[in-house]
């Protein structure tokens, strides 16, 4: 039973036409890309896990390889432009709930030109009444919205993908 489930969902997505996110990057993005970073002023120590967090996606998601700046095919510059907090509830003089805004620009150059997108993320969270760890947690505030952001680009390049492939499809088609 259970193998003619899994055999049912196989031919449901082949038949379908499924293909995943990372083969719609590929129209964007060929194998080499170079990460350029830069960070507010204010958070510096956020730079290292957004680094490192690209170039996780780019070896994940667009199954491609980091470059440097000379060699690479295609460019991602990352612009975080830092976090606004909103206090939400209040315990004893503490917050206990806020609102962390975080804003990070995206622009990329590609073969086919350039792609800019800005991302505005909005996290919320809970946190304990202490300021021991109020700090360490408005950091993973942080990285949580820097990490959602970075999705919703890669949702962002995906989408813009998958419309390259059915422009060259279609193209394809009226030439023959």
């Amino acid at each position: 039973m259970r193998i003619l489930l899994m055999f049912l969902v196989f031919f449901l997505f082949t038949s379908c036409g499924y293909k995943p996110s990372s083969h719609y990057i590929k129209q964007i993005f060929p194998n080499s890309i170079y990460v350029e970073v830069e960070v507010d002023a204010v958070e510096p120590e956020n730079a290292p896990f957004i680094k490192d967090e690209m170039n996780r996606l780019i070896y994940t998601r667009f199954k491609g390889r980091v470059a440097s700046k000379e060699e690479a095919e295609s460019k991602i510059y990352v612009n975080y432009k830092g976090t606004r907090y909103t206090p939400l509830a209040y315990e004893n003089g503490y917050v206990t709930r806020y609102r962390a805004d975080i804003r990070v620009n995206f622009k990329m150059e590609t073969k086919d030109g350039n792609i800019s997108k800005n991302i505005h993320n909005r996290i919320e969270s809970d946190i304990k009444a202490s300021s021991l760890t109020s700090s360490t947690l408005r950091t993973e505030a942080i990285r949580a919205g820097l990490a959602k952001s970075l999705d919703e680009f890669i949702a962002y390049v995906s989408a813009r993908g998958m419309k390259v492939e059915k422009k060259k499809n279609f193209n394809s088609l009226k030439t023959n």
